[in-house]
């Protein structure tokens, strides 16, 4: 299995949940490479079995049985199966996020051309907001009047977590459709205006990780990737939002 991700080229993996993306996209070159056999099997065979030689007079009759029928009928059901079976339960598996009580919680909200980042503050409760409140400088329309606010930490660009602890990321947009994607985590998902979209995953290993967008949303589409998704010990999380002050700097800066 390792060897073939080196094949493939698979980027470094950082994520628990990760190693099931990286088993299916296996699975799947594997399939591709048994179909493709396959057919190139099949395909000698008609050449050889229909050629002209064998059949020089054209049958205008064909196949009397019904035997396609049968195989057609067995493909679908197989399918069916693989879909009820296999499909459904996989992705249900892979959609249940976990408690928000047990995970680190981080709303994004994408823009041209950055990433807002939202913290909870110490009581671990983000203040209520308002699309109505939504401005240049409160780009996620948090109620100002709302005590639970208050302590709530913004950022742009960096988004802190823990390693070995889960993280629910609450992924939004406030102009254009983009994209919220950290190849080593295996994470993808498209920020929509007007929806609020949750992806989660379980970080395995400290470092600093590139986040892009995976989605053309304008000329500077490029200065997405300057977002970075900072995993660090608990205590390093700690030491970083004892120095945070809501609200926090909104500039991009710079870190070590």
């Amino acid at each position: 299995m390792e060897l073939f991700k080196h094949i493939l080229g698979l980027p470094p993996l950082a994520s628990k949940e990760g190693a099931r993306v990286d088993n299916l996209i296996i699975y799947m070159h594997w399939l591709m490479i048994a179909l493709f056999f396959g057919w190139l099997i099949y395909f000698i065979y008609a050449i050889y079995r229909f050629h002209h030689t064998r059949h020089a007079k054209a049958d205008y009759t064909g196949v009397k049985n019904h035997a396609s029928s049968w195989v057609e009928g067995a493909v679908a059901v197989i399918e069916g199966a693989l879909l009820l079976v296999v499909a459904l339960p996989v992705w249900a598996s892979h959609v249940e996020a976990p408690k928000e009580s047990d995970a680190s919680v981080v709303q994004v909200v994408a823009q041209q051309f950055l990433w807002n980042v939202r913290y909870p503050g110490k009581d671990g409760v983000f203040g209520k907001q308002d699309m109505h409140l939504v401005t240049s400088d409160n780009a996620f329309g948090v109620d100002p009047a709302d005590p639970n606010g208050k302590d709530d930490i913004v950022d742009q660009n960096r988004i802190h977590v823990v390693v070995d602890k889960p993280v629910i990321v609450q992924i939004s947009s406030k102009d254009v459709i983009h994209s919220f994607k950290v190849l080593a985590m295996r994470v993808t998902q498209d920020a929509i205006p007007g929806m609020r979209i949750p992806v989660h995953f379980t970080p395995t290993k400290t470092g600093i990780y590139q986040i892009n967008c995976a989605q053309l949303c304008g000329q500077g589409h490029a200065a997405m990737a300057g977002g970075f998704l900072i995993v660090e010990t608990q205590k390093e999380y700690d030491d970083w939002m004892a120095t945070q002050k809501p609200p926090a700097t909104t500039g991009v800066t710079s870190f070590q």
